[in-house]
């Protein structure tokens, strides 16, 4: 849920001024601003996930998620996720040139979604010279599921498409035990509950459906800042590819023997 975040000073005052030098100076009002709060001149993370069907993105500030929106459309990750950052970044009052790091989910996923938030994080990193860091897709739904669990090992599955799922399991606390791995649901555990689409899409194959359907950019947002708040060291924004992607490329046309 998005909590209220104030605009910050150089982006308030009438829509009607319209003399310069009634304006205050924007640098120097940057600068107080960031004064006050140690936290957004330390930490402004932008996470963001196209691993599933959901598009998410959020804006964290180390302790809180500032903004976060998400739309669920499996075909228009690359249409929807720049707009979805711009929507986050004005909700927060910030821009790209505030932030201190990218934080996208690494999947495991289906490869066409799962490369838009991976090339889109590479190339905002490299133009704002900030680190870009990978959290897997299904820790983040698994740190979001740890209550519901209610102390028992689950599990998280997402979509992996042609029947089969993205799966792992974890502890009561959340940490990952097993996978990520791809396969059949019908292999699974049953007797524990599990989070995801997975247990949504076959639920006679898992246990009881906890926690969220699709990640969220705050859980990302949240897993990363909580990290890196302990001092570790988050991996590098690099796929989680389980198996070839589901486009091909043509292989050469077969001889034709005469008759």
């Amino acid at each position: 849920m998005c909590r209220p975040f104030a605009r910050p000073p150089w982006q308030r005052g009438s829509v009607h001024q319209d003399s310069r030098a009634s304006r205050p100076d924007r640098r120097t009002a940057r600068t107080k601003w960031v004064a006050r709060s140690s936290t957004l001149l330390n930490v402004l993370l932008l996470a963001f996930d196209t691993a599933t069907s959901c598009t998410t993105a959020a804006v964290h500030d180390g302790e809180r998620v500032l903004a976060v929106t998400a739309a669920v459309d499996a075909r228009r990750h690359g249409e929807l996720l720049m707009p979805s950052i711009t929507s986050v970044l004005g909700q927060a009052g910030v821009t790209r040139h505030d932030l201190t790091s990218v934080v996208v989910g690494t999947g495991p996923g289906p490869y066409t979604g799962l490369r838009v938030g991976l090339v889109t994080a590479r190339v905002l990193a490299a133009v704002l010279g900030i680190p870009a860091h990978g959290v897997c897709t299904l820790d983040a739904i698994a740190r979001a599921a740890v209550t519901e669990a209610a102390g028992r090992e689950f599990l998280v599955a997402t979509d992996a498409r042609r029947k089969e799922v993205y799966w792992a399991r974890y502890s009561a606390a959340g940490e990952r035990i097993l996978g990520p791995a791809a396969g059949r649901p019908a292999g699974l555990d049953p007797a524990i509950p599990a989070a995801g689409e997975g247990p949504r899409l076959y639920p006679e194959s898992f246990g009881d459906p906890i926690g969220p359907r699709y990640p969220a950019g705050s859980m990302l947002a949240d897993f990363a800042a909580e990290r890196l708040a302990a001092g570790a060291v988050l991996p590098p924004a690099e796929p989680l590819y389980l198996r070839r992607p589901d486009a091909r490329v043509p292989g050469p046309p077969k001889r034709v023997s005469a008759a």
